[in-house]
């Protein structure tokens, strides 16, 4: 306290001296100046010192050297420790999760399908539901809407609500359809399981279960709120597209994404192909590679990668540019497009996921089927080749259906901007049945990378586990589709206590590399919206967006 009286007493000195100074004579010397601010400068030094006690802690050290030692750190001893301590915390999280997808199995295969319901048959909260807005509540076919109290929490720093769970449902998908009803109706058990896992943990945070149909299921109860407050702002979240949920419905793919880049698809067809090319590649996580490459009479890359990259923010933002610079012209010619498609697929020579492969075509139709090159590249029919026809047009659609259909893949139709969203991840549905014959052993936990919470938790990584369907169909056949994806929630805060910076020494610090590269933990990671928010002093800070060690 005596140090900041004495700095504001010599400020107002100093500037006392210099405005006396200028209205009895002339303006002090530069020498003079410095004179000054050297004896201000002894002086606080002095002061600061012998305030603070600084010479004496010295002495006092020296003189009592009987009664410490100081030893060196081990840094591997360290290090383990920390290991140890965040494997614990995910193996907890984690006896959660697996709890929750088994109970959501067996929930969902004692289900009774209903076509009707009663008007208070489902009773769910809504989180887009306004609270100020009564009216709102109550309007739909079959179900009836929970008004939960919320109090502030001060672990999720928002409003939640204990005793129930949110239910969130995109924009796009109207509640009352019957299969929104039937999975409200089944997913309503899951509450318990919450509960029953924060009384076992109550440190745990998001409990969440997605839906393949868009669904999202999520404990405690919080309303969606945006809090930067935009006027007609359209909720666009949809849980299938979320990076947890991606990670955790399909396992790991190559995808070359074809682009019909002929003079037919110019104009309008062209605008949804480049939209719908956009779409797809949001639907890939950092377990994918992926390349795009566009044809006409040739085919070539529409980027400066030559063959597939890992499916990363940074090479898919490289890629979305790409593909808005795509022309149309010239004439169809389905072989060299293909051909260009299998030997990328085919190179062993770089990185791959070498799990699934996968060939996107994007078209407005055609006439030839190019059977001889699948013939030569896919007769063992390794490679699944799936069909988008867009936009509206009399083309023939039967040889592009033809191609799906003989390459293990599918086939659909994008007439407009509308159909692009459901169109493009439908597929996910057919690459998650190899995961439900194969059972348990389908069935690991996965850790994502650290991405920014969608309810504004901050930054998180989220265990997940897919979430089968068991029932049979009445030929007595498993029923094949994923039900949806289980995650929970880890906040990077919670691993940072793990990792204290004073057992190290004063500039140490700890950090973590996930397994594909990216920085899961250091003392200068932040949010992109962070990054861009703040002026920041030092030129070391990045954001988790952007870093990735090579």
């Amino acid at each position: 306290m005596a140090a900041g009286w004495l700095l504001v007493f010599s400020l107002t000195l100093f500037q006392s001296l210099v405005m006396n100074h200028s209205s009895e004579g002339p303006f002090p010397s530069a020498t003079t100046i410095k004179s000054w601010v050297d004896k201000m400068q002894e002086d606080l030094v002095t002061l600061a010192r012998t305030a603070s006690g600084v010479d004496k802690l010295a002495e006092i050290y020296l003189k009592n050297r009987n009664l410490y030692t100081v030893e060196a750190n081990n840094p591997r001893q360290l290090v383990e420790i920390a290991a140890r301590d965040i494997e614990k915390l995910l193996s907890n999280r984690s006896k959660a999760l697996v709890r929750l997808a088994k109970e959501a199995e067996k929930y969902q295969a004692s289900h009774q399908w209903r076509d009707e319901f009663g008007n208070n048959d489902i009773i769910y909260y809504n989180a887009k539901d306004d609270q100020n807005d009564p009216e709102k509540n109550d309007t739909e076919s079959g179900s009836q809407r929970i008004r939960p109290v919320f109090e502030e929490d001060p672990v999720f720093r928002r409003q939640t609500s204990y005793q129930h769970a949110a239910v969130h449902i995109p924009t796009d998908i109207y509640e009352g359809s019957t299969i929104v009803l039937n999975e409200l109706n089944w997913t309503a058990a899951l509450d318990d399981v919450f509960k029953r896992n924060r009384e076992e943990d109550p440190t745990l945070l998001w409990q969440v279960f997605g839906s393949a149909t868009g669904l999202a299921r999520y404990y405690p109860a919080s309303p969606w709120v945006d809090k930067s407050r935009t006027p007609n702002k359209i909720d666009l979240y949809d849980v299938r597209r979320r990076p947890w949920y991606i990670q955790g419905a399909a396992s790991p793919k190559d995808m070359l994404i074809l682009v019909d880049a002929s003079g037919s698809v110019s104009g309008l067809t062209l605008k949804l192909i480049r939209t719908s090319v956009i779409e797809m590649l949001e639907t890939l996580s950092d377990d994918d590679f992926v390349n795009v490459v566009s044809f006409n009479n040739n085919a070539q890359n529409v980027s400066c990668f030559n063959h597939l990259v890992q499916a990363n923010v940074r090479n898919k933002k490289k890629l979305k540019e790409a593909v808005y610079k795509i022309s149309a012209k010239g004439i169809t010619d389905y072989k060299k497009g293909f051909s260009y498609a299998f030997e990328q697929l085919l190179n062993h020579s770089v990185s791959r996921a070498n799990c699934n492969k996968i060939i996107m075509l994007f078209t407005d139709g055609g006439e030839e089927r190019a059977q001889e090159i699948f013939h030569k590249y896919n007769e063992d029919k390794k490679v699944r080749v799936f069909t988008f026809s867009v936009g509206q047009h009399n083309y023939d659609k039967g040889p592009i259906q033809w191609m799906a259909c003989e390459n293990k893949g599918y086939y659909y139709e994008i007439p407009s901007i509308g159909a692009i969203r459901i169109n493009t991840q439908e597929y996910l549905d057919v690459l998650g049945r190899p995961m439900v014959l194969a059972g348990e052993k389908a069935k690991q936990v996965q850790w994502t990378n650290v991405y920014l919470d969608a309810l504004e938790l901050g930054l998180v990584i989220t265990g997940t586990l897919p979430v089968f369907n068991l029932t049979k169909e009445q030929n007595g056949k498993i029923n094949q589709l994923i039900l949806g994806v289980m995650g929970v929630d880890v906040s990077l805060e919670d691993i940072k206590k793990l990792t204290p910076r004073f057992t190290l020494c004063p500039n140490g610090y700890y950090f973590a590399i996930d397994p594909n590269g990216y920085v899961l933990l250091h003392p200068n990671l932040q949010p992109k919206q962070f990054f861009n928010r703040c002026k920041l002093k030092h030129n070391y800070v990045f954001t988790f967006e952007e870093v990735r060690v090579y």
